[in-house]
């Protein structure tokens, strides 16, 4: 199975393999674009630069949004 991973045969990897990839890889993709734009309209670049580096499969995305966002005023 790793000669096929790293030989770049994906088509002999089995199908559920290459579904699970692509759900966290789209999982990931989503939390990580509103947290780089929450952060980058709040102002956190030092969020939003370890937010672009570090992937963490959404996880770190999450607890910003969540935890550590900046609360702002309603009218």
């Amino acid at each position: 199975m790793f000669e096929t991973l790293f030989m770049g045969n994906f088509a002999a990897m089995a199908p559920w393999i290459i579904a699970v990839f692509a759900v966290l890889m789209i999982w990931s993709a989503i939390w990580k674009g509103i947290a780089l734009w929450k952060s980058g309209r709040n102002g956190q670049l030092a969020w939003f630069v370890v937010m672009f580096i570090v992937n963490t499969i959404g996880i770190l995305e999450i607890i910003y949004i969540f935890a550590f966002q900046k609360k702002t005023k309603k009218k």
